[in-house]
């Protein structure tokens, strides 16, 4: 069994605005399940499900010692679009657009609630 990912979770200090900066930035959607103010992510379509994931409430105050997360890509279509709706949505780009050889143009951004998460245009190869 490859080691891929498999699921991740976002923590955030609030809710409501790490949602809609994920739904309006990567189209993500949300379904409450489970705890109240836990949502599951679902980060793709029926055909290309992609990695299912979690919002939920920040476990440790975010400070020295706060939950920093598990460092992920996100794979896009336009890392230029991603910028824009990144900056529109209050997140910010922490890592100007940086090409990796044989891979893609990668992007770092801190979202809404301070977690960092980089985002890709990984290059098409040929099948």
């Amino acid at each position: 069994m490859p080691n891929n990912v498999a699921h991740f979770s976002i923590e955030a200090d609030d809710l409501a605005r790490a949602r809609r900066f994920y739904e309006a930035v990567f189209g993500w959607k949300f379904t409450p399940w489970g705890p109240p103010d836990f949502f599951l992510i679902r980060t793709g379509t029926d055909d290309d499900p992609g990695v299912g994931g979690s919002l939920q409430p920040r476990q440790e105050p975010l400070n020295g010692s706060g939950n920093r997360t598990f460092e992920c890509t996100v794979s896009v279509d336009s890392i230029e679009e991603t910028m824009e709706r990144v900056n529109k949505n209050g997140g910010r780009i922490t890592m100007q657009p940086f090409i990796i050889e044989t891979v893609g143009k990668l992007i770092w951004i801190e979202d809404t609630e301070g977690n960092r998460v980089g985002a890709m245009k990984y290059i098409e190869t040929p099948h």
